[in-house]
């Protein structure tokens, strides 16, 4: 009986979930116009417990450079406040009675030189990410092969799926950090 198409799935699944990851974090990063990206996971305070800012307050975005923020709990206006002034998110957030408001100011050009080194330093974690599951399927696969369960030529095949795999999902973390650095510069 073969794991090697087992092993294969697994891989693809975790490399999927860290690509994922780093498209979320990219979308934190706040380019010259608004998106819910920029503040949906940030984590608030709520009653104790680090919570994602969209499962405690609405996100709209009313006009291209504003970002609205509606607790849905007047409780958690304080706690929100305070998750948007200990980001780096760089932005003062207003209180408007109800609401949280956000202006997103122009960027200037130091300040996305600044975003794109962090765009860069995500990217890299996302291409050690996704080394490091490689790692783990390669030694995964040249241990069912110690076990004799896979032979030797099946495991070299595998290895070379696993690269395969990992090349693909390290170009489209490249992509998506073109395509958000590009994004930064443009605006």
């Amino acid at each position: 009986m073969s794991n090697v198409p087992t092993i294969l799935k697994e891989t693809e699944d975790k490399m999927k979930k860290s690509l994922d990851v780093v498209q979320q974090h990219f979308s934190g990063v706040r380019t010259g116009r608004a998106t819910t990206g920029m503040v949906e996971n940030l984590r608030v305070d709520y009653y104790g417990t680090p919570t994602p800012m969209r499962q405690v307050a609405n996100i709209t975005i009313p006009e291209p450079r504003t970002i609205l923020i509606s607790p849905w709990d007047a409780g958690a206006i304080k706690p929100i406040e305070k998750a948007i002034s200990d980001s780096d998110l760089g932005i003062q957030p207003v209180v408007d009675g109800k609401l949280v408001r956000l202006s997103i100011p122009p960027l200037t050009r130091e300040r996305r030189e600044e975003m794109v080194k962090i765009v860069h330093k995500l990217a890299e974690e996302g291409r050690v990410s996704m080394r490091s599951i490689r790692r783990d399927a390669n030694e995964r696969l040249k241990a069912v092969e110690k076990e004799k369960t896979i032979t030797e030529d099946e495991s070299r095949k595998g290895q070379d799926s696993v690269q395969k795999l990992t090349d693909r999902y390290i170009q489209l973390i490249d992509q998506t950090q073109q395509n958000k650095e590009k994004d930064l510069m443009q605006n």
